[in-house]
């Protein structure tokens, strides 16, 4: 399992849009097949940083993920709106895995 971490930086004085776009993804992402573990909007300190993170199986299954989504009507709607909006400014995607298992909270695989 691979974990994807999109860091955005929007504008601030559009992250009611961002909201309506991480709402929307909401939606969408789970329908296209990852599992969605929240978007995240700024609410103290930076205004200009949000999140979206998600886990998928693998990169496979990930670019599967991607053409389902691109297809997906909703998923080629928010693009759009993010495009027309232009409340991004910057968006960064990077896959990581969990180091830290077993840890406090979790059954050990042992």
């Amino acid at each position: 399992m691979i974990t994807c971490f999109i860091r955005y930086h929007i504008d601030p004085a559009k992250k009611t849009a961002f909201e309506q776009y991480a709402r929307n993804w909401g939606q969408a992402i789970p329908r296209c097949g990852a599992d969605l573990i929240g978007y995240f909007a700024p609410h103290e300190g930076s205004s200009t940083l949000a999140y979206g993170v998600y886990t998928i199986q693998n990169l496979a299954a990930y670019e599967a993920y991607r053409a389902r989504l691109a297809a997906d009507p909703l998923g080629q709607e928010n693009y759009a709106f993010a495009q027309s909006e232009r409340f991004i400014l910057r968006e960064d995607r990077t896959f990581l895995k969990l180091a830290s298992a077993p840890h406090a909270g979790k059954e050990s695989s042992r």
